[in-house]
């Protein structure tokens, strides 16, 4: 946890999070230092929705500066390493004191989950409903399996991405063909959002999981 505070101080300091919604100083980062500037923007990705930053925001920029389906799955996988490092902080960290804190809520959430757990976080992460990182500091500190929960996880971010991603690609190479792509992403998602908020879980999990 020490560690986690001091990388994210110095990032903050230096600026990266400020420069990580910038598309275009990305892009042109991206092209004057490869592979290096790939490897540390997505570390600064991963700690900027490790702290609640926006994934959508981080799916947007990388695609504008990537293309579509690669901005997409880059930042897929930084949102990705961003659930995992503050599931893990939960878990081997902070569990008793949220658990002294949130007790009924994370009892709770362990029951609505602890079963077909991949199915049911893929549903919440594609609604999406309450705070990404609460969810995740919720699984964290509960015995919630952490396969399942990053499993669901790792899918249900998917959609957003490739929405953001291609609508980050189509503005930045002026390409209409990927705009069209990321607004019927959009539709398509609003629909299987919409069929799923009728579900009683989503109801349930926005309760529990509200930043309210």
């Amino acid at each position: 946890m020490v560690l986690l505070l001091t990388l994210l101080m110095l990032a903050a300091q230096a600026g990266w999070f400020e420069h990580l919604t910038d598309s275009n100083w990305v892009a042109n980062f991206v092209k004057a230092r490869g592979a290096y500037a790939l490897a540390l923007l997505f570390a600064i990705g991963a700690l900027f929705t490790a702290i609640g930053g926006p994934r959508q925001m981080i799916a947007f920029v990388f695609g504008f500066a990537l293309g579509g389906w690669q901005g997409a799955l880059f930042s897929n996988f930084a949102a990705f390493a961003g659930c995992i490092l503050c599931f893990y902080s939960a878990r081997l960290t902070v569990r008793r004191s949220l658990q002294r804190r949130f007790g009924n809520r994370l009892q709770r959430f362990e029951r609505l989950i602890a079963e077909r757990t991949w199915l049911k976080v893929l549903m919440i992460r594609l609604l999406p409903v309450g705070s990404n990182v609460l969810t995740n500091l919720f699984a964290g500190a509960t015995h919630v399996p952490a396969r399942g929960f990053l499993l669901g996880s790792f899918i249900g971010y998917l959609p957003q991405m490739l929405i953001f991603a291609y609508a980050g690609a189509g503005i930045g190479l002026s390409d209409h063909y990927q705009l069209a792509i990321s607004i019927g992403l959009f539709i398509l998602s609003s629909a299987i959002g919409a069929y799923l908020y009728r579900n009683r879980l989503s109801r349930q999990v926005d309760e529990l999981v509200s930043e309210e």
